[in-house]
């Protein structure tokens, strides 16, 4: 009876020690012996993307981060000054005609706009060319200016004379003398150059000496 007691409480014990033994099983360790992170991945640029999902069907997308490069092409771009255009200023002036019986010098104010000294210049012969007062003439209206340049205080303008700007003795003094005083306003402007079809002529029509250069002693 005493063995057969004991036989039980060894066979209990037995039972206690398996059970225990399946309890502290340890888990699978991965095959390659690293504990994989599989809420991101760290891609080899440094930049995090999102782990692959389960569904095949499904595809993990990235937004794309602006690079430092980026950031600085588009601040150099915005600092960057808009390159402004030349303004004009607005001047009045005297411009000389002749009346109706072509006897006299007549002068007028009209305004012109100008960004450089060559515009202003330029501007002042169309000035010559035409009037709004219908009483005035112009005495260069038919003349063409082909080009004009400032140096050193003295314009050098290139004309060209069709046939119909021909005017008699009278209009041709009177001619040279607008141009003279309507240029020699300017302080700055010393002496006027004026060529015809890039040379120097004895006469502008024909009738008058046309000097080289006009300065406002001679003219």
């Amino acid at each position: 009876m005493m063995k057969q007691k004991w036989g039980t409480i060894g066979i209990a014990t037995l039972l206690l020690l398996v059970i225990a033994g399946c309890g502290d099983k340890p888990t699978a360790a991965p095959a390659n012996g690293v504990k994989q992170d599989t809420s991101n991945v760290v891609s080899g640029a440094g930049e995090s993307t999102s782990a692959p999902t389960d569904d095949p069907g499904k595809e993990a997308v990235s937004t794309p981060q602006p690079s430092a490069d980026n950031n600085n092409t588009e601040a150099q771009a915005s600092a960057k000054p808009a390159v402004d255009e030349k303004q004009k200023q607005s001047q009045s002036i005297e411009a000389y005609y002749t009346n109706s019986q072509v006897m006299d010098l007549v002068p007028a104010k009209t305004t012109i706009s100008f960004s450089d000294e060559v515009e202003k210049y330029t501007e002042t012969f169309k000035a010559l060319q035409s009037n709004e007062n219908t009483e005035l003439v112009p005495l260069w209206g038919k003349i063409e200016l082909k080009s004009l340049k400032f140096v050193d205080g003295q314009i050098v303008m290139d004309i060209h004379k069709p046939d119909e700007a021909q005017l008699g003795a009278g209009g041709e003094s009177l001619a040279i003398s607008s141009l003279a005083k309507t240029y020699f306003q300017f302080e700055e402007v010393k002496s006027i150059e004026v060529l015809v079809d890039g040379e120097k002529v004895e006469s502008l029509m024909g009738h008058v000496d046309l000097l080289h250069p006009m300065t406002r002693d001679n003219s």
